[in-house]
């Protein structure tokens, strides 16, 4: 296994964020007595792709599912990825809907509220799928924010059916097949498309792959931009909106002290 120090140099040509407060030299969270700490496990090097495992607990995980509720529903990306199939179901969140994602990932992954786009949940089932594509912004729309320099996917249920795995075409697992992190109920997985300077990392390619069985996967994905970012949907989404939330969270988590 890798050690924390691994992991931040493999991060160099990305975003700092600064594992070493919050994670010890094996990767698993300091003083996370009160719940299964989260644990980092670099999948990848070159680039980064990390999944971090207790990330959600079981009840945060079906409380983010539960904002769907009323939410702002559409039925397919709308960002870049002409090229692709998307095949499901996303609703965009209002940044004070789930501060358990914003409050880790600021708390723990040093990440600025600022920059986070804002948040979709995502749900396929049977048969639905996301084909291959990048997760880089298309040149025309840079002024928002800059490129999105991390892509932060939590799962929120185990597939039992089988599919629905994220994989990547050209990164490989240690035993030669394409590098592929199946579902597992609070797993994060974070990968970088693009480096420090803004340019992308084609090597990023990745699909959501087809759901085989009848079990329905569940994702809330939130993009990490380069500068200050400014949210579209749902109309209003302000991210300065959730600070009391997010700092309530923090203190509950004893993260407010990092």
């Amino acid at each position: 296994a890798y050690k924390l120090a691994d992991m931040q140099l493999c991060l160099q040509d990305h975003i700092d964020m600064k594992l070493d407060r919050c994670f010890d030299e094996e990767g698993v969270q300091k003083g996370a007595s009160q719940r299964s700490p989260c644990r980092l496990n670099l999948l990848h090097r070159s680039p980064p792709v990390l999944q971090i495992d207790n990330f959600f607990t079981p009840q945060e995980c079906n409380d983010i599912k539960s904002c769907t509720d009323g939410a702002y529903e559409v039925g397919s990306a709308t960002f870049q990825g002409a090229l692709s199939t998307r095949t499901s179901t996303s609703w965009f969140c209002n940044y004070d809907q789930v501060p358990a994602l914003l409050a880790k990932a600021n708390g723990l992954l040093n990440i600025p509220i600022e920059v986070m786009e804002e948040p979709q949940i995502v749900r396929y089932k049977q048969g639905q799928q996301f084909s291959w594509h990048y997760d880089e912004v298309p040149r025309p729309q840079l002024s928002n924010g800059g490129q999105r320099s991390a892509t932060l996917l939590v799962y929120l249920n185990d597939m039992e059916g089988g599919g629905g795995g994220t994989v990547f075409r050209d990164l490989k697992s240690p035993d030669g097949t394409e590098l592929t992190m199946q579902p597992k109920e609070g797993s994060a997985l974070l990968f970088f498309p693009s480096f420090a300077d803004g340019r992308p990392d084609d090597r990023t390619l990745h699909k959501g792959d087809v759901i085989v069985g009848e079990d329905e996967k569940w994702i809330i994905q939130m993009w990490i931009h380069e500068r200050g970012y400014s949210a579209s949907l749902p109309p209003g989404n302000l991210q300065h909106a959730a600070l009391g939330a997010i700092q309530a969270k923090l203190e509950e988590l004893g993260l407010n002290d990092v």
